[in-house]
């Protein structure tokens, strides 16, 4: 794809879309970080029923750190693999408070070194608390750039070092929340909605159909 109409789809998804943002619900950099922990497999909506009763008896690293395990659990058990998730949760709310004065670092290393906390954790961090052009490929996003070949790339790292190289940096800030939205309810995994997304004209994969 040249530079020019990669360009324009951004540009497109931008007016559509001013001001992109997660549809996680939180109200502090760490109640974000423990809701991207529970996003792993699992979608925002329940996500977001399971976070507004943990974050009901525990809403900061102090407190979070200082509740039992199985009540994280019994919070959380509606997610995959909340067993795992759980224990991540109450050692990084330790460690959050301990080492960090309960304030979320940023950091990339600090971060992945969190437990349950890897690289696309880290990057959403990173882009929407602290502004990083950074791009957290998730399934949405490796689907989308190599479905309209904005960035192909058979690994998700290597996606989004194509992403992170190839978008325009007008669109850099705002490229992973942009593309998350238009994978999740235009360009989606199956019947994408291609007679009513506003880059079909632009998008390469509608080649593919015709």
């Amino acid at each position: 794809m040249n530079p020019a109409r990669r360009f324009k789809i951004f540009e497109t998804l931008s007016k559509v879309t001013p001001n992109p943002t997660t549809e996680l619900i939180y109200q502090s950099s760490f109640q974000l970080l423990i809701a991207v922990i529970l996003s792993a497999q699992a979608t925002d909506k329940s996500v977001n029923k399971a976070t507004s009763l943990l974050f009901s008896k525990a809403s900061d690293a102090n407190q979070l750190s200082k509740i039992s395990l199985a009540e994280i659990e019994s919070c959380i058990k509606t997610i995959g693999l909340y067993k795992t998730k759980a224990k991540n949760i109450l050692e990084t709310a330790k460690k959050i408070y301990s080492q960090f004065n309960g304030n979320v670092p940023n950091d990339r290393k600090l971060l992945e070194a969190l437990p349950g906390v890897g690289r696309k954790t880290a990057n959403v961090i990173l882009n929407t608390i602290f502004n990083e052009p950074t791009i957290a490929v998730d399934t949405h996003i490796f689907r989308i750039a190599n479905r309209i070949n904005i960035a192909q790339g058979k690994t998700v790292f290597e996606v989004e070092k194509k992403l992170v190289k190839l978008t325009p940096e007008k669109f850099l800030r705002n490229a992973h929340h942009l593309l998350i939205l238009h994978g999740k309810y235009t360009c989606t995994a199956r019947n994408p909605k291609c007679m009513s997304c506003v880059i079909y004209e632009l998008c390469e994969y509608k080649k593919k159909l015709i």
